[in-house]
């Protein structure tokens, strides 16, 4: 199925007391460039994101944001008992030396900030990179299913074009059919007039006016035009990542269409190559976004 390089997706997943959102977006690119923001602390993940990327996307400009929140025990609280023991000792020393009457309260105790200490749990990893895939996918699969349905509206767009550009070039095989009978007797008639009564080989004559008037066929470049949009067609309806093939067919009609421009004089087909031209670039135009 032919895919669009515009699209955005969204995805989220919990597990546990982890949760992963994830945006996505893509425009089109001449290749595949994934830009990735996460939270820092999950930057060992980033190349593992990156291959999921490109195992999905063939071209595109691809952002990727995502992240992460956590609801519970991220750090635990760490408690020297061995420590305090010592400071209630040294406490209770104080008092019996200066008889002091002042009780040892816990809110004392907490005072002392090396009792207790705050540590960060160490997150695996692993388990991270699993909650994180799967919303991953969802948002993929949110931004395919939308490329996916824009480049249904592209093809259908292209396919319509692709018909005006026959008709037009079916009007102009119409219009250039005795072209080059008309042009080789006004050419011989010119030369006539201009020689007048100088003596000439009417046989070479006849043979160099043949050859110059050929020149001016365009019979080639209308059957590889022809063959040009039934490759186009062929490719749209085959479907996949046909961007590039698309882009490159879109040249080699306009190239054929600029040499029959260059080579014909007559105004009505003239006209006809003028609107195919115009049709020809509207579909560059679209192709840009196809992937």
């Amino acid at each position: 199925m032919i895919k669009s390089m515009t699209g955005f997706g969204r995805g989220e997943f919990s597990q546990g007391t982890s949760t992963f959102s994830v945006d996505v977006r893509s425009v089109n690119h001449r290749y595949c460039d994934v830009s990735i923001r996460m939270p820092r602390s999950m930057s060992l993940m980033e190349e593992k994101v990156r291959e999921f990327v490109s195992e999905r996307i063939s071209r595109g400009k691809v952002d990727v944001y995502i992240n992460y929140s956590t609801f519970g025990q991220s750090s635990q609280v760490k408690l020297d008992t061995s420590l305090a023991k010592a400071y209630v000792d040294s406490l209770n020393t104080l008092k019996e030396m200066f008889q002091i009457q002042d009780d040892i309260s816990l809110s004392l105790l907490t005072r002392f900030s090396d009792i207790m200490s705050l540590e960060t749990v160490e997150q695996d990893m692993e388990e991270l990179w699993l909650i994180l895939k799967e919303a991953l996918e969802i948002a993929f699969n949110a931004l395919i299913e939308m490329r996916k349905r824009e480049g249904e509206r592209l093809k259908n767009d292209l396919l319509e074009k692709i018909v005006d550009v026959r008709d037009f070039v079916e009007n102009m095989k119409e219009k250039s059919s005795g072209i080059v009978d008309e042009y080789k007797i006004k050419l011989y008639d010119r030369i006539k007039e201009l020689i007048k009564d100088i003596p000439i080989d009417e046989n070479r004559l006849l043979t160099e006016v043949a050859i110059f008037a050929d020149k001016t066929s365009i019979d080639e470049e209308i059957v590889r035009l022809e063959s040009h949009m039934d490759q186009f067609k062929k490719a749209l309806n085959f479907g996949g990542p046909v961007g590039k093939k698309l882009d490159f067919i879109i040249q080699e009609m306009n190239r054929e269409i600029n040499t029959i421009g260059s080579k014909i004089t007559d105004l009505e087909v003239l006209n006809n190559v003028i609107s195919i031209k115009t049709e020809i670039e509207k579909i560059r135009e679209q192709v840009q976004n196809i992937e």
